[in-house]
């Protein structure tokens, strides 16, 4: 997960993982970008931390903060340029692998979705398991965290918690695991924070406009 030159926003999530947040100053620091054309937009408890190929004064001299401002939409929209995509604003959840048997096999008829063509699209390494009730993508994301999303077939009350449950299987017991949820899918929240995930921040991801 962290490779021999882990870019440094990788640091501050892990940290955040295990209870350790940068300071509550109101400020924002600003990184290198994470490559492949992507950038972000994290937010955590009264900092921000923001990853971009733009001069570190060009985005100071936009005035964001880390009290909500570096999640603006028109922060955001500069951010971006005319030629890239803004994601939505999600919560940002983290989790550790429970590790044992794996209680989910991989998944190969999925590749055609909506979520696993997007996971492609902006991570590495990207794999799919599942069973009849949904499938789980684990890959590295954000600065080369392992990342994990969901997709139920059926509905189902407690589903979701479920699947989430045997996905943390998949990992090494203690692994640190990151899932970036829409506050908006409250369901799908719901069964992120009652499998265990804990929110620690917010992030927008920016990438370039799909081809076509």
């Amino acid at each position: 997960m962290t490779g021999p030159n882990p870019h440094p926003l990788l640091r501050l999530l892990l940290d955040a993982a295990d209870g350790r947040f940068p300071p509550v100053d109101g400020r924002v620091t600003v990184l290198p970008g994470l490559g492949r054309g992507l950038s972000c937009s994290v937010a955590f408890t009264g900092h921000a931390v923001i990853a971009t190929d733009l001069p570190e004064a060009a985005v100071l001299n936009r005035r964001p903060n880390g009290f909500g401002g570096s999640m603006t939409p028109d922060f955001l929209r500069w951010l971006a340029g005319p030629d890239r995509v803004i994601g939505e604003v999600d919560a940002m959840l983290t989790a550790r692998g429970t590790g044992g048997p794996p209680a989910l096999t991989e998944r190969q008829d999925a590749e055609q979705t909506h979520r696993v063509r997007y996971a492609r699209e902006v991570r590495t390494g990207v794999r799919v398991f599942g069973d009849e009730r949904g499938f789980v993508t684990l890959s590295d994301g954000l600065a080369g965290r392992r990342e994990l999303s969901i997709e139920l077939e059926q509905p189902g009350a407690g589903l979701g918690r479920a699947l989430l449950a045997d996905a943390l299987t998949l990992l090494p017991a203690g692994t640190p695991v990151f899932a970036a949820v829409s506050p908006g899918n409250a369901r799908s929240l719901r069964a992120f924070l009652a499998a265990g995930f804990t929110p620690v921040g917010s992030e927008s991801l920016i990438r370039p406009a799909p081809s076509g």
